[in-house]
């Protein structure tokens, strides 16, 4: 890990340079749930933990700035953190395979 020495600086540098740190956490905060973002659409189905435990499923409606605005399938309408959301993979109706074996 660097090591930097800010014991030199005044109040005044130190009070700027917490600025900057702040400045740059938020824009590299923004850049990750940009990222995460990336890996949806609208219209893609997606699921989530509600702060109850309980597992929802819904529908990605728009992107936020920093979150991303679900429609459950009660409709209910959640703006998520785009990190804590799972992809639903489609499953087409018809595609069942039978995998017992033939007597």
């Amino acid at each position: 890990m660097m090591s930097i020495n800010i014991d030199h600086l005044s109040v005044d540098e130190l009070v700027t340079l917490n600025h900057h740190i702040i400045e740059r956490l938020k824009m590299l905060e923004s850049l990750e749930a940009h990222k995460s973002m990336m890996q949806f659409h609208p219209g893609a189905r997606v699921s989530f933990d509600s702060p109850n435990g309980e597992r929802l499923s819904g529908t990605v409606m728009k992107f936020n700035r920093k979150t991303v605005t679900v429609v459950t399938d009660t409709g209910q309408r959640w703006n998520i953190s785009p990190h804590l959301l799972s992809p639903i993979k489609n499953v087409q109706a018809g595609m069942v395979v039978d995998i017992r074996p033939k007597k």
